[in-house]
């Protein structure tokens, strides 16, 4: 199931999306009589959500998604966390080894925007940088788990970019920072529950900068897969239900590729995976 966080004529909401078409929160529980909570972290996370995966089926889908502007997912979670040269390609771009080992950083959430939204960037970034990721939606808070185990604690999956100011990443010599920016992190355009996704191995990652193809690889060429990054991840801290954890990117980014221009003003970014839908943003550069 597609789950989205929606906006229409300036009231927030979450539903349910088929086909193009959306059950919101108001119409599940007109329908259904189950009297689904405000927040869509509570709707998720707190066992509402299974409570009506019975009765999707027989819920009329009656509202057209263009009726709706589609917000980040999650507005509120606990951690971002974010893997680097978790794609051995990309790692050799950047003249690095991957690890066995994940090497991660943490972004904030006033990083997140939604697809639709403009990735505003001060000006006096000059080296502007993208990175289409799988994200990881937790469930369920958890520590300590072995690999198999975490199928159980990943409610679900949506699309990330992990936007990049290269040129202040650099001068760093660490990523925080230049990663660090508001609206550094678009995702979306909703989480598909892990249920709907049979092989997350296997899955086509595309970014297309101005419709031209940079970025063209497959979930199934990451190093460390995902139930060994959620595992080794809840070795080192609590995973709490709502954490994004972002898998790393494959290669194509601008970085240390000359023929590869980094992002300039009025840029429009598609990031595709699929099965996980598309989002579309547009850099701002603001003084």
């Amino acid at each position: 199931m597609k789950i989205a966080r929606l906006m229409h004529d300036g009231k927030e909401t979450y539903g349910l999306i088929i086909d193009g078409n959306v059950a919101t929160k108001d119409s599940i529980i007109h329908e259904t009589g189950v009297p689904l909570p405000l927040s869509i972290i509570d709707f998720l996370f707190d066992g509402w959500y299974d409570e009506i995966k019975d009765k999707i089926s027989s819920t009329s889908f009656q509202d057209k998604f263009e009726k709706f502007r589609l917000l980040h997912p999650l507005p509120n979670p606990s951690k971002i966390i974010c893997l680097t040269f978790n794609y051995p390609k990309h790692a050799e771009e950047q003249n690095y080894v991957s690890t066995k080992e994940p090497v991660i950083f943490i972004k904030p959430r006033t990083t997140l925007c939604g697809t639709g939204s403009e990735i505003r960037c001060p000006n006096f970034v000059k080296q502007l940088d993208y990175e289409i990721e799988l994200a990881v939606i937790i469930g369920k808070t958890c520590k300590n788990i072995d690999e198999i185990a975490s199928k159980d604690y990943i409610f679900g999956y949506m699309i990330f970019n992990d936007v990049s100011a290269r040129d202040i990443q650099m001068q760093d010599k660490q990523f925080t920072r230049g990663k660090s920016f508001d609206t550094f992190a678009p995702c979306g355009p909703w989480i598909t529950s892990a249920e709907e996704i049979t092989d997350v191995d296997n899955l086509q990652l595309t970014t297309r900068i101005n419709g031209q193809v940079r970025q063209n690889s497959s979930t199934k060429n990451m190093f460390i897969n995902i139930p060994s990054i959620v595992s080794k991840l809840s070795q080192v801290m609590t995973l709490e239900k709502g954490d994004i954890i972002a898998t790393g990117t494959p290669e194509g980014v601008a970085l240390n590729n000359p023929d590869t221009p980094f992002l300039k003003d009025g840029d429009e970014i598609e990031m595709e995976i699929e099965k996980l839908g598309k989002i579309q943003n547009t850099v701002k550069f603001i003084g």
